[in-house]
């Protein structure tokens, strides 16, 4: 069995790599990965194959940034030779970004079969790109393998059949759990003179967050507040690092601005942090299996189990909800999580067992 995988971004990286680790131990299984190159700079992508044990990239489509549809249409035409000279059994892709859905358009329209890791979330929202990719990916997949209880819930009501979804667990944390002692090896906390669990991290890279300014305003003004109370950590993602000189009201001398880090840097300060305030998706995955309180800047979550069982808030994106959640989190009144179901580690090991039948 010939499998292409694919991966464009980084939390890709993340998600590819223990079904990278678990195809080596299984006879009969070749890997073909293709990096389209959406995230193409060191910090955002070459330093992750590193620390995560990935294989280089067999090809390195370099697809660069651009608008969706230009990205989209850019990686489809790149991927689809590539999918020709290989002529792969099956073409794996994980998540929900734009090289997601190219990758899956092209296969579809070659008769290839697709699976898809971390099938069936659902935000219900659908100014968001990301949910586009998500609903049209998973309409054209053959394998659709679920993290959590609400994807199969959600594919059902879509009409799929249910012998195509598989309740796996989560990939991302297998990637995490195999990771801990690196992860605590890491010397980031020293590199920044950081105290344990006496700081906060902040990310943001959402352009509903990013790109509309009077948004982005409001989400600094409460960090201003924030950072009088606890060192904030932001590692900048290039998308936010133009908007910020533009909106900054006023100086905020503790927090600490960086480059984005590498994986196993960001985990070691995810993990010794205070709490964290995102608007990622994964991260919210992490800080629940971790047991570090999520506040989650968005008005709405594909991942509703981080909220019944993990750590996650959504608190929304006003300045005075932001502050309120993370005064309760510093004085340590967020709830305690539950890890959810099969978020064990044996994630991808579940999925081969699947493709390999």
């Amino acid at each position: 069995m010939k499998i292409v995988g694919v991966v464009g971004t980084r939390p890709n990286f993340m998600k590819i790599a223990p079904l990278m680790w678990e195809s080596k131990l299984r006879p009969g299984v070749s890997t073909y990965l293709v990096h389209t190159g959406q995230h193409y700079d060191r910090q955002m992508s070459e330093l992750f194959f590193e620390q995560l044990g990935i294989p280089r990239p067999d090809i390195e489509l370099e697809v660069g940034s651009g608008s969706h549809a230009v990205q989209t249409a850019e990686i489809m035409k790149r991927f689809e030779p590539v999918l020709l000279q290989q002529r792969p059994d099956i073409v794996l892709v994980v998540g929900d970004v734009n090289s997601t859905l190219a990758c899956s358009l092209t296969a579809a329209k070659l008769g290839i079969p697709i699976a898809h890791v971390e099938a069936g979330l659902r935000s219900f929202d659908r100014s968001m790109p990301e949910e586009i990719n998500r609903i049209l990916t998973d309409a054209i997949s053959d394998w659709l393998f679920v993290s959590e209880p609400s994807g199969v819930a959600n594919l059902i009501r879509e009409g799929v059949s249910k012998n195509r979804i598989f309740f796996v667990g989560n990939v991302m944390i297998d990637t995490l759990l195999a990771s801990r002692q690196r992860i605590e090896e890491s010397p980031v906390l020293e590199h920044l003179q950081l105290s344990d669990h006496g700081f906060a991290v902040l990310t943001l890279h959402r352009p509903a967050n990013v790109d509309n300014l009077s948004v982005l305003a409001e989400v600094l003004d409460a960090i201003e507040r924030i950072q009088q109370e606890v060192t904030v950590v932001f590692p900048v993602h290039p998308r936010t690092k133009g908007k910020l000189e533009s909106v900054l009201r006023h100086t905020m001398p503790n927090v600490r601005y960086t480059e984005p880090l590498g994986y196993l840097d960001f985990m070691k300060l995810v993990a010794h942090s205070r709490f964290v305030m995102t608007d990622s998706g994964g991260i919210q995955e992490e800080t629940s299996v971790l047991g570090i309180p999520c506040l989650t800047l968005r008005n709405n979550t594909e991942r509703p189990i981080t909220i019944e069982k993990g750590t996650n808030v959504l608190v929304g994106l006003s300045s005075k909800s932001i502050i309120s959640h993370s005064l309760k989190a510093l004085n340590g009144l967020e709830r305690r999580p539950c890890v959810p179901e099969l978020w064990d580690g044996k994630t991808s090991s579940r999925i081969m067992n699947v493709l390999a039948c």
